[in-house]
């Protein structure tokens, strides 16, 4: 049963709801809503054409009676004084008051209608006509109401005429064509009004619909923007995020933009993981990631805690700043603290993998610069020969104790008890910078001893309640809602843009008296804008003509010539409209635009033919009467020679001005002139031919006449009584004027809300064009912070930072490139500006060096990080570059060829920048490649970064290499390969020169080779001694004993852990 009354209720909304209802019921109430909210101001437009109404009402009375026309004028007034009042003070009446006012002023209108005497059962016709066609288009009720209303008002004046044939009871035959006439121009204003509405209707929620779309873009990407923001902000500190943010796009200058700022008395932490080598054989690499994610997300909380900075993580090396950027006087303490809970906290490690790994922390105090240098992949950072100390504190500590410098030890103001380190004996660069050092051994504040793994700084309670594995303001896991609280969210910003916005207040205060923009742009927009129905323009004259058929028949003398004429100008009129719809077809077809001059002349057309059709006919009549005068009521003029009804042109004169509304695009100052000439045009005829109006008089006139006692209650006035008969006689010309008054009011009104839609149209799209360019900005810059197709995994979904993003590459290639001659240039002296000049030239080298990834040959390279003045950069990191078992070397490797290429350029980016500044730095490079691993750790502060063996052979590849000399004025730089690498390469035609045996630290000895340069074209090869073979006139030595076959012995060398991903200044 109840789904045969579903059912039911389904077809009965199907009838009942117009097919431009919105589906969602929320949007559709909202929609309601906003309509109410935004057509209150109608009932001031009806409550203004009711003062209108009584003004004509007192010019022209129509009746003998004038003591009951009066009083029904000021009872009336009384009325809408008594509606504007409650308007005005009560806000939540009135959605009532709509109604209350239409009620009003159809009652004013139907009491007067009938107790008027006139020529035709026309009288207020024109007035009908207006408040009919008003309903339709300004009343905000539902259409099956608005028709409901319209039916009553149409019944109720075909009505009304009726009455007063049966009540004056004058002899007229043609009662039935009158009252044809009567109901086809109601029907037509019916019509008209009721295609303003649809159209209205239609514009009104296509409006409402941009505007949620709009909300919801917005709000979508203001979403982003905050992850973006948030994301960048975790990575670096909010001054440099808005100073580069503001910085994009800005014309490059001669050097390049270098943030950075120094800060004195900063303590700066170094913690190494002891032992996580040992334990990296025993998982995989994605497990490695999970373990160091999580334990470094403890350690950002834990750094958020004693208000440290996180500056970098070095594989598995930490280290972060207190006392920057923001000064603070115990940054000594709080740095001290950060290292007590890192031992702590390495036991979560210790329970995760079951074996001894430990924390070792070094603190050292001092001054820094930091900041950010290149142009990609950007990592705030620190710089200074104090960060330097701070790394040795670190390398020189023990494990599971926290090793502070006699720097340090000065600031803790003996908090802490310590006890001598001596790591100035196993460590040169503290004995040479005559520092001493302390273990930490308690914080006095507490009996807890601070020994090996159980160092304090806190109870254990304290420190896990830090370590909590949930993370939800991880930067990583976006923090809006559902999509169900995105949809609430939407539906409120509507509600606030759309119904509680004072769009009146705004547009007042964007436009001038005369409803046009300030801002000049702003109002060429307005007139330029598109319409959503151009083929509109064509309504007015489908629907009205028609109207005038029964009009012509019987309203002027029948004439084949006139009929003639007139069916000639409603043929023209309906083929120019048809030819219009015919192209805006076409054009729309070929996805064109119509000229808007096109639908304007198409506009002044119909309306140039409506006053033809209207005003020619009142000239003929003018004629007639003029000629008729010697003998005005002779009976040899006949009804086919007289002109009986010609009160309805004037009445088809509202339908005119009304079709004036439909013109677009027109100015309000061009429109208002237009309706002003529209009444001209009716009273001109009446000027030139006085006797079109004389023939109102008697018998219709109610202030003179021979034989009743009708005007007994009028004034005993004779020139008042006069005055009235001549008003009463030219009432149709007054109406006119009056109406199009009423009409000026309407369109301003309606021209308010056009433009009201307009102005937020403009204010959507340039809030939108700023969130797009905020998230260009963020994503810029974010892009900047990670890879591209990371930081669109992170910002393209939703993800909880526990969905780590790792990614295994099978054949990666990987290039670390130093100039090792850059701790000779580096120095903190007063002409230096105390090292930031120097940074400021090291800046420059790896800005141009980042340039270089922006051609298109270099597109498959990534930059990683740099170290220093360690420029590290990988090839192969595509997701979604897909391999076949069939690809040979040549199409698997080029990623490798242009990684190397990418070398070499370098090498001439340097040379150049040499040249330029009169210095002689050299690079220092090493390449492999193999498998890696790729993620991003880190949930407050995530930080992409590759780990595996290929990484580890790369790095020693660069530390272990030599510089070249230099020749000829230019630098000859050398990198340095391993065997399979070579191997590789060799097929693209690269030749090398064999170093010897290199002992790595998990791999054992290793053969390398120095890159030598690229032939012209590739040749294959097996190995990397038969390409140097192949050089015909070898220049160096150890070239012609290679030659010769006589190799030197390989020379074996030992790489230490400790030497790889450490600052570089000393």
């Amino acid at each position: 049963m109840e789904k045969s009354d579903r059912k039911r209720l389904s077809k009965i909304n199907i009838c009942l709801d117009p097919p431009w209802i919105f589906d969602e019921i929320s949007d559709e109430k909202l929609y309601l809503a906003y309509t109410q909210r935004q057509r209150e101001g109608a009932v001031v437009r009806w409550i203004s054409l009711g003062f209108l109404l009584q003004l004509f009402v007192i010019f022209v009375p129509g009746e003998s009676d004038l003591k009951f026309a009066y009083s029904s004028v000021v009872i009336f007034t009384l009325l809408n004084i008594s509606l504007s009042i409650v308007y005005a003070v009560v806000r939540k009446a009135r959605p009532l008051l709509n109604h209350t006012a239409w009620l009003v002023i159809w009652i004013e209108l139907l009491v007067s209608a009938s107790r008027r005497v006139g020529d035709s059962y026309n009288e207020l016709l024109g007035w009908a006509i207006v408040l009919q066609y008003f309903t339709l288009t300004t009343l905000p009720f539902h259409h099956l109401l608005l028709i409901a209303y319209s039916m009553i008002t149409f019944t109720a004046y075909l009505l009304v005429q009726y009455y007063n044939a049966k009540v004056w009871n004058f002899s007229v035959e043609d009662l039935s064509i009158q009252q044809v006439a009567n109901g086809c121009l109601l029907l037509g204003a019916t019509l008209l009004g009721g295609t303003a509405y649809v159209i209205n209707e239609r514009k009104q929620r296509l409006s409402f619909k941009e505007t949620k779309r709009s909300l919801g873009d917005k709000l979508t990407i203001e979403q982003q923007s905050k992850e973006q923001e948030r994301l960048l902000l975790s990575v670096l500190p909010e001054h440099v995020a808005v100073k580069m943010r503001a910085d994009l796009g800005c014309i490059d200058t001669q050097f390049k933009k270098i943030y950075m700022s120094r800060h004195e008395n900063v303590s700066i932490l170094y913690a190494d993981i002891v032992g996580f080598t040992a334990i990296s054989s025993s998982y995989s690499a994605q497990d490695l990631v999970a373990i160091l994610n999580e334990l470094f997300a403890r350690f950002d909380r834990l750094a958020e805690k004693y208000q440290q900075l996180r500056i970098k993580i070095l594989g598995d090396c930490y280290y972060c700043i207190s006392g920057a950027p923001v000064e603070r006087p115990d940054h000594a303490v709080l740095c001290v603290h950060m290292g007590l809970s890192m031992v702590k906290a390495i036991k979560y490690v210790q329970r995760i993998t079951n074996s001894p790994v430990d924390m070792r922390v070094g603190i050292h105090t001092g001054a820094v610069l930091a900041g950010v240098l290149g142009q990609r992949q950007w990592q705030f950072d620190v710089y200074s020969r104090d960060v330097e100390l701070a790394n040795k504190m670190e390398s020189s500590g023990m494990a599971g104790r926290v090793h502070v410098s006699e720097v340090t030890l000065s600031f803790l103001k003996d908090e802490f008890e310590v006890e001598p380190a001596h790591g100035e004996r196993r460590e040169e660069m503290l004995r040479q910078a005559g520092i001493k050092t302390y273990f930490i051994v308690r914080y006095k504040g507490s009996d807890e001893k601070c020994i090996e793994g159980e160092a304090g700084g806190g109870d254990w309670p304290d420190v896990l309640s830090d370590l909590k594995d949930d993370d939800e303001d991880s930067v990583l896991s976006p923090q809006d809602e559902t999509k169900v609280s995105e949809e609430i969210k939407i539906h409120t910003m509507l509600q606030e843009e759309l119904v509680n916005r004072d769009d009146d207040r705004e547009l007042a205060d964007g436009t001038t008296i005369c409803l046009t923009f300030k801002e000049d742009e702003v109002e060429r927009g307005y007139a330029q804008r598109g319409n959503s129905y151009p083929q509109a323009i064509g309504a007015p004259p489908m629907i009205i003509l028609p109207a005038l058929t029964p009009i012509i028949t019987f309203a002027v003398p029948s004439t084949w010539t006139f009929h003639a004429f007139y069916i000639a100008l409603v043929l023209e009129a309906f083929a120019l409209n048809i030819l219009y719809l015919i192209i805006f077809r076409c054009a729309q077809y070929k996805n064109k635009k119509i000229p808007a001059i096109w639908k304007l002349m198409c506009g002044l057309f119909n309306v140039a033919v409506f006053l033809t059709l209207n005003v020619i006919p009142l000239v003929l009549c003018g004629v007639i009467e003029t000629d008729s005068e010697d003998d005005q009521f002779n009976e040899s003029y006949g009804a086919n020679q007289r002109c009986l009804h010609t009160s309805y042109y004037y009445h088809m004169g509202v339908g005119i001005a009304c079709s004036v509304l439909w013109l677009r695009p027109l100015r309000e100052g061009y429109r208002v002139l237009l309706l002003l000439g529209v009444a001209v045009a009716h009273a001109l005829p009446a000027v030139f031919y006085p006797a079109l109006l004389a023939r109102y008089r008697l018998p219709y006139d109610p202030f003179v006449t021979a034989n009743t006692t009708a005007n007994t209650t009028a004034l005993d006035v004779p020139e008042m009584l006069e005055l009235m008969s001549k008003f009463h006689a030219g009432r149709h010309i007054i109406m006119l004027f009056i109406i199009v008054a009423g009409l000026i009011i309407y369109h301003r009104y309606s021209e308010s809300l056009e433009r009201a839609r307009y102005s937020r149209g403009v204010r959507m799209r340039v809030q939108a064009e700023q969130a797009h360019e905020l998230r260009r900005r963020n994503e810029a810059l974010v892009h900047n912070v990670l890879p591209p197709h990371v930081a669109t995994h992170f910002m393209g979904g939703r993800h909880h930072h526990r969905d780590l993003y790792s990614q295994s590459y099978a054949e990666v290639g990987v290039l670390f490139a130093s100039m090792p001659n850059f701790t000779e240039f580096y120095s903190e002296e007063t002409v230096n500006n105390q090292g930031l000049e120097c940074l400021r030239f090291l800046n420059e080298v790896i800005s141009d060096f980042d340039l270089l990834l922006e051609e298109s040959k270099f597109k498959d390279i990534i930059k990683i990080k740099t170290i220093s003045s360690t420029y590290m950069a990988a090839s192969g990191l595509n997701p979604a570059r897909q391999m076949q078992p069939s690809d040979g070397v040549l199409v698997r490797w080029a990623h490798l060829a242009c990684l190397v290429e990418f070398a070499l350029e370098l090498q001439r980016v340097l040379a150049a920048i040499n040249e330029q500044s009169f210095n002689h730095f050299v690079l220092r490079m090493g390449v492999n490649h193999g498998p890696i691993t790729a993620g991003v750790i880190g949930a407050r502060k995530p930080h992409y970064d590759i780990w595996g063996n290929t990484v580890n052979v790369a790095s020693r590849m660069e530390s272990t290499g030599k510089a070249g000399c230099i020749q000829m004025g230019k630098a000859r730089e050398i990198f340095k390969v391993t065997e399979e690498t070579c191997e590789i390469l060799q097929k693209f035609g690269y030749y090398f020169e064999q170093r010897g045996l290199v002992a790595v630290k998990g791999k054992g000895q290793l053969m390398t080779y120095y890159l030598q340069g690229k032939r012209d074209e590739p040749v294959n090869h097996s190995d990397c001694t038969t390409a140097i073979v192949e050089e015909t006139e070898p220049t160096d030595p150890r070239c012609a004993l290679l030659a010769n076959g006589d190799a030197p012995p390989p020379s074996v060398q030992t790489i230490d852990e400790a030497d790889v991903q450490r600052p570089l200044l000393p």
